[in-house]
C-alpha cells in the first residue's frame, strides 16, 4: 500500500488525527478479511489504515468524509474507496457502488485534532478566527449566521439541548442584545459578550458546552447520527458489527438506546415472547474507555466512549 499522507506526518510530527481506542475498536469489528466494511469518519485515516491491514484482495473498505482535508489523506489501494459525503447518505452511495450488504462499520464521532488546530475553522475557542465551524465547507451555513439570524428562543433551544447549559436563556438574551450593536464574527467578538457568565474555574468548561453546542447545530450532527445507526443496521449482514466511538453525553445516550432498544428513546419493546425488539445487541456491556497511558500520549481522548454491537440473526418466516 501506498505510504499516506496521515502517515507521512506522523512521522514527521504532524499529526492531522490521532485515532482513538484504535486496537479496541479494530478488534470489536471482528474484521474478515474477504469483508466490506466503511469507516464512517475517515479523517487522518488512522482507523481505516488499521482495517486495511486486516484485509485481502477480496475485501473492500469505504472511507466517508464531507471535509475535503480528509480527502487529502486518502490511499491509493485498490481496496479502498474514498468517498466525499456527510455519512448521513451512507445507504445512497452503497447502492451507487453496486454494496448491498456491509460486514462492518466503524464511526470516530469526535472532531479533529485537525480541525481544532486550524484556527481559520473556528472549532476552538483557543484562537481568534472567524466562527465558521462547518465540516463541510462547501454547504450550509456557519455559526456566525446562526449567531446573526435565530431568534433568542432558537439559540436558547440550542445551548440548552446540546450544550446542556441551565443559563442558556441569558446566554442567548445577551447575544441577541449586543449583536444589534455588532455583528458577532470572530471567536474573539464572541467570548467578550460571554464574560458575564464566567466564574472562577469554570470559564473552559463553559466555553466547550457553547461551542460544542453551536457545532452540532451548524453540522446537524444529532439527526446526521440517527440516520446513521438506522441504515448502518439495515446493510449489516447478521453477525456483522457496529463500532462507535462518542465523546459527549449527547451522542452516547443515542447510541447506547439505539443498539439496547431498537430506538433513540430507549423504549423497551418486547414481542410476544418477552424477548426485547432490537436489531442489535451490545458486545460490551460496559462501555470501554481509554485506558490511561492512552490519555497520556492523547489528552483529547479521555471523554471517548466506544460501543460495539452485533447484528442480531434474521429469522426467515417458513
Amino acid at each position: 500500500m501506498k505510504m499516506t499522507n496521515d502517515y507521512k506526518n506522523r512521522k514527521e510530527g504532524l499529526i492531522y488525527h490521532t485515532p482513538v481506542l484504535l486496537k479496541e475498536s479494530i478488534d470489536g469489528l471482528r474484521i474478515r478479511p474477504e469483508g466490506i466494511y466503511v469507516d464512517a469518519t475517515f479523517g487522518g485515516g488512522g482507523h481505516s489504515e488499521m482495517i486495511l491491514e486486516h484485509l485481502n484482495g477480496e475485501g473492500h473498505l469505504y472511507g466517508f468524509d464531507q471535509d475535503e482535508d480528509a480527502e487529502k489523506n486518502s490511499f491509493s489501494d485498490s481496496r479502498f474507496t474514498f468517498v466525499r459525503s456527510n455519512f448521513r447518505y451512507l445507504s445512497n452511495f452503497m447502492d451507487w457502488h453496486n454494496v448491498t450488504e456491509i460486514d462492518g462499520l466503524l464511526a470516530d464521532l469526535g472532531v479533529s485534532s485537525h480541525h481544532f488546530d486550524d484556527e481559520s475553522r473556528g472549532f476552538s475557542f483557543r484562537f481568534e478566527g472567524n466562527l465558521d465551524m462547518r465540516m463541510n465547507q462547501r454547504d450550509g451555513i456557519g455559526a456566525v449566521e446562526i449567531l446573526k439570524t435565530f431568534s433568542e428562543k432558537d439559540l436558547a433551544d440550542i445551548f440548552y439541548q446540546y450544550g446542556e447549559l441551565r443559563n442558556s436563556k441569558a446566554i442567548a438574551e445577551v447575544i441577541v442584545k449586543n449583536r444589534e450593536q455588532k455583528e458577532i464574527r470572530t471567536s474573539q467578538d464572541f467570548q467578550k459578550l460571554l464574560t458575564p457568565f464566567f466564574s472562577r474555574g469554570n470559564e473552559k468548561k463553559l466555553l466547550a458546552r457553547i461551542y460544542q453546542s453551536l457545532r452540532i447545530k451548524v453540522n446537524g450532527e444529532i439527526d446526521a447520527l440517527k440516520e446513521l445507526l438506522m441504515q448502518a443496521t439495515a446493510l449489516l449482514k447478521s453477525g456483522g458489527r457496529l463500532a462507535v466511538i462518542t465523546y459527549h453525553s449527547l451522542e452516547d445516550r443515542l447510541v447506547k438506546n439505539f443498539i439496547n432498544t431498537g430506538n433513540f428513546e430507549g423504549i423497551v419493546e418486547k414481542d410476544f415472547y418477552g424477548n426485547v425488539k432490537t436489531p442489535l445487541h451490545a458486545i460490551n456491556t460496559k462501555v470501554i474507555i481509554p485506558k490511561a497511558e492512552e490519555i497520556k500520549r492523547n489528552p483529547r481522548s479521555r471523554s471517548a466512549k466506544l460501543r460495539i454491537a452485533e447484528k442480531n440473526e434474521i429469522r426467515k418466516r417458513e
